[in-house]
């Protein structure tokens, strides 16, 4: 059988991603799903194979999305200097409060709570719940120059409180309150990260050895 051509099967993802983000995963049909978003359930499952393949690729497909708005984060601006870090921050909320991404939150929170039931389809999710985050969270510690075996701490704390105040946004609507919890938490993690000075001569030692 000939492989589904890659950019018509990244299309109809990307259509299928859209629209769950909007009606939820609950009893999902595939012919519902394909006569709503205009194809038919004979290529949904020549693309995908089934059900569980599709919402797999749904998972797989939002995760990634997310983890390279954070990547991309991480790589821009300057860290080492306390308003690059807190730019940093800011930027990161302030996507994370767009409609548009709450939407495909929602749809994460909904897959989570599935995953976590025993839905096999929803397993991969809980494979990389927490693991691929880690790193591009890491980076940026490492970057405001904490050392290694606390940028992972923070990192893994970083991802905790985020979801934790996503969840909390998205079952209260309360911008401004999550938005300065979130902020609260950015001041308390800059109050830990090493001095701008003690920063500037690590970077020194660092090019000098």
């Amino acid at each position: 059988m000939a492989r589904p051509r890659t950019d018509a099967r990244a299309q109809l993802l990307a259509e299928v991603v859209d629209h769950l983000a909007r009606t939820g995963v609950a009893g999902l049909s595939l012919r519902d799903l394909a006569a709503s978003i205009g194809t038919s359930h004979r290529m949904l499952v020549y693309h995908f194979g089934s059900k569980a393949g599709l919402l797999a690729e749904v998972v797989r497909h939002v995760e990634a999305n997310q983890r390279a708005q954070l990547e991309a984060l991480a790589a821009g601006g300057d860290a080492s200097t306390d308003g690059g870090t807190a730019q940093r921050i800011r930027a990161m909320w302030a996507h994370w409060v767009d409609p548009a991404t709450q939407a495909q939150e929602r749809l994460f929170f909904e897959m989570v709570g599935m995953a976590l039931q025993g839905d096999p389809a929803m397993q991969p999710l809980l494979d990389d719940l927490i693991l691929p985050w880690l790193e591009p969270m890491t980076a940026l510690r490492r970057a405001a120059g904490v050392d290694e075996a606390d940028a992972r701490s923070d990192a893994r704390l970083a991802l905790a409180v985020t979801r934790g105040l996503l969840l909390d946004l998205l079952a209260t609507g309360d911008v401004e309150a999550t938005t300065l919890a979130f902020e609260r938490f950015g001041q308390l993690m800059r109050a830990v990260e090493p001095a701008r000075a003690d920063r500037s001569g690590q970077r020194e030692r660092k090019r000098s050895s």
